[in-house]
């Protein structure tokens, strides 16, 4: 016998998460199946300190363009599942693949062996399970590969808008380390041999291009070090909600933040509600696949109100996060009936808004990085060609 934590809600929606002990994770959940909870997920309890490995988007995407495929042409999920994993080049997702498929042999179900993983989006696995309660997989699984495709093609053109002004940074950056490094110490050496007296701002430009020169490496670890601890101190949940704040409070990337987060969370709702799952059951899991925290728990508060009977609308405009648009536009779809197509409309309208606001961004990052650069050169140069200059003036008075 194993112990397990297992996540579920019972008849009236309430979410709450338990250690049991049992054989094994399936007959785990196959209890509480029957006892009549909704069940999310089963997870071994000695399994929850490890970190799993996330697959990256778009080789999920291709694999199950090509699993839908298999599926379409009526071939069983092992077999289809075995033949992938076969052909598949990332050798650790090869593996998780055969371990789904010995999985779904010994007779657990496709959404326990992919969350059994560990790694693999929430959303898939819900997904999964919501297709193997109504039947239909081959129909869930078509959604959530329009899912990915339009979550890839949206995330690829944002990547793609910043890609320029990256590569200007860097070209900025080894421009100045270059004059700082090897420049400023030519000059430092040059006005050392005439031994004439250098102005005060000179003087401090060339101690800090000595000091580059021949500390440089120490600054870099330095620098390098502080990335890193930076990059794991992102990771904890107190850096996540930190770094989540201070990205939300900028002035205008803050703005486009919360945009993105929002047709995310549309998007990953509407394909969830479409695929069958309670709307409860599905703000938690949409709530989970946000990288957001602030949006994240003003989703999970939300939850609580539509528990009680509330609409979504009024749930999420009391969390005073989402903007009204989003709010007005589900309240339509609230009273209408179409909440899905209103949710996919929410977040066409938001990817439009956040591409149009990002290239105005762009178009004004990139001569702003050129500025800078202008005036970081120009006070170099005037530093270091002051003492020429003075010494020209002495001279044209002493003659």
């Amino acid at each position: 016998m194993a112990e397990f934590v297992i996540k579920l809600a019972d008849e009236r929606g309430r979410v709450q998460e338990q250690t049991q002990t049992a054989a094994s994770a399936e007959e785990l959940r196959q209890r509480f199946v029957t006892a009549g909870y909704h069940v999310f997920s089963v997870k071994s309890k000695g399994g929850l300190t490890g970190r799993k490995k996330k697959i990256k988007l778009e080789p999920f995407l291709i694999f199950n363009q090509q699993f839908l495929t298999l599926v379409r042409a009526g071939l069983p999920i092992h077999g289809s599942l075995e033949m992938l994993a076969k052909n598949q080049k990332n050798l650790h997702f090869a593996g998780q693949l055969i371990n789904v498929t010995e999985r779904v042999k010994g007779g657990e179900s496709l959404s326990v062996a992919f969350e059994a993983q560990g790694g693999f989006p929430t959303m898939y696995t819900t997904t999964l399970l919501a297709g193997e309660r109504s039947g239909n997989l081959q129909e869930v699984l078509e959604r959530y590969v329009s899912f990915q495709k339009i979550t890839l093609g949206f995330t690829k053109k944002l990547t793609a808008s910043l890609i320029y002004p990256a590569v200007l940074i860097v070209i900025v950056s080894v421009l100045f380390i270059f004059l700082i490094t090897f420049v400023v110490p030519s000059f430092a050496t040059l006005y050392e041999q005439m031994g004439s007296k250098l102005p005060a701002f000179t003087v401090a430009l060339l101690n800090f291009g000595k000091s580059a020169q021949h500390q440089g490496i120490w600054y870099l670890l330095g620098l390098a070090a502080l990335g890193y601890g930076l990059r794991k101190y992102s990771q904890t949940p107190k850096g996540k909600d930190v770094i989540d704040r201070f990205r939300i409070g900028l002035p205008v990337i803050g703005k486009i933040w919360i945009k993105y987060q929002v047709a995310l969370f549309g998007r990953t709702l509407a394909t969830l509600l479409t695929g069958g799952l309670p709307l409860v059951p599905s703000l938690e899991t949409a709530a989970r696949s946000i990288s957001s925290n602030r949006i994240a728990q003003a989703v999970f508060s939300s939850v609580v109100s539509v528990r009680e009977g509330k609409s979504l609308a009024n749930s999420l405009e009391k969390t005073k996060v989402f903007p009204s648009v989003a709010t007005e536009m589900i309240s339509v779809g609230e009273q209408t009936g179409a909440l899905p197509q209103m949710l996919n409309s929410v977040s066409d309208f938001f990817e439009q808004d956040v591409e149009t606001s990002m290239a105005v961004v762009m178009s004004l990052i990139e001569p702003a990085i050129l500025l800078v650069m202008g005036v970081f050169v120009v006070i170099i140069l005037i530093a270091l060609y002051l003492p020429i200059f003075s010494l020209g003036s002495a001279q044209s008075v002493q003659q």
